[in-house]
């Protein structure tokens, strides 16, 4: 008799990072508005910023599942909400980047598939990016 297959799980985005990206889009509007002074091309460049802040967090809206794994393989996300579906004989590596730079540390999971590269971060996942990876490499088939 055969072990059960490891149940599908996922990997999504904090709910309070959108609301935050959000937040601080009104903000950064309020405050150009507040401070606009009359001069057009500081308060274009602020509602640019702040557009680019809105659609940020909606991405993190549509497509708060950044990451899942069953027995069959990984799903990640891919553009700005499509997803895209690697079966584990397609996945050649999975791995953890740390990057120390001027004394802050970066983890990103790095999802190698041949012709493409996945990397997802902390504020991607809602976890550290080292036990995502060791839960995909439990998750694997031998």
């Amino acid at each position: 008799m055969h072990p059960d297959p490891a149940p599908a799980r996922q990997w999504r985005v904090p709910p309070a990072l959108p609301a935050l990206k959000l937040t601080g889009a009104v903000a950064l509007l309020a405050l150009a508005l507040l401070l606009d002074g009359g001069d057009r091309i500081r308060l274009a460049l602020a509602v640019l910023t702040a557009a680019g802040l809105a659609g940020w967090a909606a991405r993190d809206l549509v497509a708060p599942v950044r990451l899942a794994v069953d027995p069959d393989g990984i799903t990640v996300v891919q553009g700005f909400a499509g997803r895209r579906r690697l079966p584990w004989s397609a996945v050649e590596k999975v791995t953890v980047d740390r990057r120390a730079r001027r004394g802050l540390t970066s983890e990103l999971l790095e999802i190698d598939a041949g012709e493409s590269l996945h990397l997802l971060g902390r504020h991607d996942l809602g976890a550290d990016p080292a036990e995502v990876a060791e839960a995909l490499h439990e998750a694997r088939p031998r």
